[in-house]
């Protein structure tokens, strides 16, 4: 199933991938820039079992080559072999398949390289930091750490965009992007002055999620262990 996927599926073969074909049974929008696909499996979930911010990489097809793209696995559900995905859609050829997708569309995933590492102790206030390419990953850590309180810093969102949060204990503030690491400079080191045991979890664009987390880490002094962080995109 690598076959003409280049370097990438040639890497992703030799580190024993596996490979799934997906079928596409219901197409959702959420917002006329966010669109929400319910996938059968092709038996991924038996084969993979399940965890907090699990993702899979799709194979799109963008000027004659082999293109590859990660998404966060929404409701996944075992009994039923079956997930969705969550785009927010943007130019280029994983956008223009979401757009297009209709139910008995298929489309190609490998999964290698998901994991996830509970911290211990277990967190006391998870402090988050996104935008719209990372809210499925967000939500899935929100649902992971239920009912620990967390702080959200999310750039460019909408109200109407589906947040997991409740406002009883998830402090979510909207931001620009712009204005993404001036505000979590300003307001972190209050929230992290009061909490016993935090998990910060950066997943921005990539410039934002370096600059964060080494200050994070460096000036803030969190230990590794309690940070993760991964780059979603490049910004122009």
């Amino acid at each position: 199933m690598a076959q003409g996927r280049g370097w990438e599926g040639t890497v992703l073969r030799l580190m024993r991938a596996k490979d799934f074909t997906l079928t596409v049974t219901r197409a959702e929008d959420v917002t006329p820039r966010y669109r929400r696909l319910r996938l059968a499996d092709g038996g991924l979930l038996a084969a993979t079992g399940i965890h907090p911010a699990m993702w899979v990489r799709l194979w799109f097809t963008h000027t004659g080559r082999p293109h590859q793209r990660a998404y966060t696995l929404v409701d996944p559900d075992p009994a039923a072999g079956a997930f969705s995905l969550e785009f927010a859609l943007h130019e280029g050829a994983a956008g223009d398949w979401a757009r297009a997708a209709r139910p008995g569309d298929t489309i190609e995933a490998t999964v290698q390289g998901t994991r996830f590492e509970e911290p211990a102790p277990a967190p006391t206030h998870v402090l988050a930091v996104g935008d719209p390419a990372a809210l499925p990953a967000i939500n899935s850590v929100l649902d992971a750490f239920d009912p620990v309180p967390a702080t959200i810093w999310f750039a460019d969102g909408r109200p109407d965009l589906p947040f997991r949060t409740d406002a009883a204990r998830h402090d979510l503030r909207h931001v620009s992007r712009g204005e993404l690491p001036d505000r979590v400079r300003a307001e972190l080191p209050g929230i992290l002055s009061g909490t016993a045991h935090p998990y910060v979890w950066i997943t921005s664009d990539t410039r934002t999620t370096r600059t964060l987390s080494a200050y994070v880490r460096r000036e803030l002094g969190v230990p590794r262990d309690r940070v993760h962080a991964l780059g979603y995109w490049r910004a122009d």
